[in-house]
């Protein structure tokens, strides 16, 4: 592709023009006052975190067992909950998102009914808490109200704040749902029952300095917002399964055989496979330790949440994941034989270990000891440390869905941002930056080629279209995986590749992951630091794209020679006939074959709907083309080129 270069205006015309031509206003797309509160002690008007930022902290030490037998998971949870604001806070709020498989809960009234990815047919009683004590100057039994998938815990004394503690003890059981909304479940297989079990113990709600207590309820659409701490965990299950979890396995030597452990070493040093547990010793008894149970390990710190499967059909594979600093990690990969055919899960630990290391090298180092890809019953989802990926995929469908939750690893896990209300953040960034991972994977073995809208701006930025800017449980199922995944994708694309550069976005982008790892951005923090470290107003930018669904529809009115010759140059004259202000691309070429690509920096919307510049030509104009290379989202490229001979 040619350099683009900005225009030397030598001649300027702004025209005015009637709203009936053109809904665009200038004044409404640049209006000055962007920003709804300025920066404080907590949040820097630069978008860094303020001086007195704070955040509150929870940790966990849990033990559970799964029951194979009733497809039960029961367990006891031990939380230290940290409250490092300066509040005093009276009672404390928990999420209980196993509840939303209860037939009466919100989540099965608002989606059950309609059907789609997160439906339940099939329901359980949800979390069942069998006892609750609270630890602090005395140990008591709390009163506790449980509201749909929240529970709210009323403290006999007060938590005060700037770093005081209390410690929670819980004891609670459910059964395992078949099909969990798409986050968990069960999946039968022709060796053995393959769990998955995520949002399974009661967790703290984030209580920030921005709303307080975060206690929307868990629906289905909307995901999860955390606080950050550490995790120490035991699963016990039945010899004959093998259980993966988030973080580092701690006890392997309790839990694999002794060649396995010897396989599991080798994996540690090796950037190729290593297969821990075949296909071919699924059914030998040998292939497991001699006992009734094993108890699994797990610790990972400064972490959100922690998941893990299990299965006695598991094969295991793993291999070295090398991290810019010279740290190590270890790719894992967990899934049954049905999931082995051509570019199948045999190729789940490459997928892993190659994302892992593009994403560390390029935004912000992966942080955790291993990165667990299982396959199940679960299309995709991700959770600190493992993800869970559909047990059929294979090809570019594994790569994309196996690069995408451990993408998640930065947006939420890393930039714990809130999903509950903001999905364009995480899910959205994370897809913007699969499309360059994409790219780089085995000399773009899956990609498609370079960003370009096509046809996609009129489906994007269709009327009917929800915005980014809506709370992921309003948005319509159908229109999700636009306004919460592609679209703002598509927004990070345009502002990378036409606004600023990939130099500046880059740098800025990278700032943002540094400034907010393991806090709680808000939009106006991302938005902040964009601006500040790219060095550019984008209230214009965010104003269209995220606040509104405003649509961009540039125009060639018309094309004319400088005294009707051509060796004078020509005079152009654009129209933006839509409310979105964008950056000019435009090709000119002419018959001699020279060509001019030209780009018109966004001010020169500023002033109006129309705007005429020259260019220096030595022959006729052949054509005129406007966004050649479909690097914007015009919703209606009739009006691109030039349709009449220059006069």
């Amino acid at each position: 592709m040619k350099k683009h270069i900005f225009v030397l205006f030598l001649t300027v015309t702004v025209l005015s023009v009637s709203s009936q031509e053109s809904k665009y206003n200038n004044k409404e797309a640049f209006y000055p006052q962007f920003y709804p509160y300025p920066g404080n002690a907590y949040r820097s008007a630069s978008g860094e975190p303020g001086p007195r930022y704070w955040q509150n902290r929870a940790d966990y030490k849990i033990n559970a067992t799964l029951d194979t037998g009733n497809h039960k998971v029961i367990g006891d949870v031990e939380i230290t909950y940290t409250n490092n604001s300066s509040d005093n806070l009276k009672f404390l709020w928990l999420q209980l998102d196993q509840n939303i498989y209860r037939q009466d809960s919100r989540g099965s009234a608002t989606s059950t009914q309609a059907g789609g990815r997160w439906a339940n047919t099939k329901f359980t009683e949800g979390q069942v808490i069998k006892s609750l004590s609270v630890e602090g100057a005395k140990t008591y039994t709390p009163k506790y109200i449980v509201t749909d998938t929240r529970m709210q815990v009323w403290l006999t004394d007060a938590l005060k704040g700037s770093g005081n503690k209390i410690k929670l003890k819980i004891a609670f059981e459910f059964v395992v749902p078949e099909y969990g909304t798409d986050r968990m479940g069960r999946l039968k297989t022709k060796n053995g029952i393959v769990y998955e079990i995520a949002q399974w113990f009661p967790r703290l709600c984030v209580y920030d300095d921005i709303q307080g207590w975060n206690t929307l309820p868990y629906i289905g659409q909307g995901e999860f917002y955390l606080e950050f701490g550490d995790f120490d965990f035991t699963v016990t299950a039945p010899a004959d399964v093998i259980v993966v979890g988030s973080g580092e396995l701690l006890n392997p030597q309790d839990c694999y055989t002794s060649e396995q452990i010897k396989r599991w070493s080798d994996a540690k040093n090796s950037d190729k496979t290593v297969i821990i547990r075949g296909e071919k010793e699924i059914k030998e008894a040998s292939s497991r330790p001699n006992k009734s149970t094993c108890t699994w390990k797990f610790k990972i710190t400064n972490a959100r949440d922690v998941a893990w499967a299990a299965s006695k059909a598991f094969i295991i594979d793993a291999a070295r994941i090398n991290l810019p600093s010279g740290k190590k990690s270890l790719a894992i990969s967990a899934y049954p034989a049905e999931s082995i055919k051509r570019n199948g899960w045999q190729r789940s630990t490459e997928f892993v270990k190659a994302s892992v290391e593009h994403y560390s090298a390029k935004w912000y180092e992966y942080p955790y000891p291993a990165a667990t890809n299982v396959a199940g019953v679960v299309g995709g989802m991700e959770y600190p440390g493992i993800v869970f990926c559909g047990f059929g995929a294979s090809g570019a469908g594994l790569w994309n869905v196996t690069d995408h939750e451990f993408g998640h690893t930065w947006f939420p896990m890393i930039v714990g941002n809130n999903e509950r209300k903001y999905a364009w953040m995480d899910e959205g960034f994370n897809t913007f930056i699969n499309g360059l991972s994409t790219e780089a994977f085995n000399d773009g073995e899956f990609a498609s080629g370079g960003f370009s809208f096509g046809d996609l701006s009129t489906f994007v930025f269709s009327d009917e279209m929800d915005g980014l800017y809506n709370i992921p449980d309003v948005i319509g199922q159908s229109d999700l995986g636009i306004a919460a995944y592609e679209k703002p994708s598509i927004m990070l694309n345009a502002l990378r590749d036409v606004v600023l550069g990939e130099e500046r976005f880059d740098a800025a982008f990278r700032e943002y992951v540094n400034r907010w790892a393991y806090k709680h951005p808000t939009p106006w923090d991302f938005f902040h630091t964009m601006e500040n470290v790219s060095g550019e107003d984008l209230g214009w930018f965010w104003r269209a794209w995220v606040l509104n669904t405003w649509k961009l529809d540039q125009a060639i009115k018309d094309v004319k020679y400088i005294r009707n010759d051509p060796g004078n140059g020509v005079n152009i004259t654009i129209q933006n006939l839509e409310k979105m202000a964008m950056p000019v691309l435009i090709k000119i070429v002419e018959e001699n074959g020279k060509e001019h690509d030209l780009k018109l920096p966004v001010e020169v919307w500023q002033h109006g709907y129309q705007w005429t510049f020259h260019v220096a030509t030595t022959s006729n104009i052949k054509d005129v083309i406007l966004d050649p290379d479909k690097k914007l989202p015009d919703v209606n490229r009739s009006n691109n080129k030039m349709k009449e001979k220059p006069f």
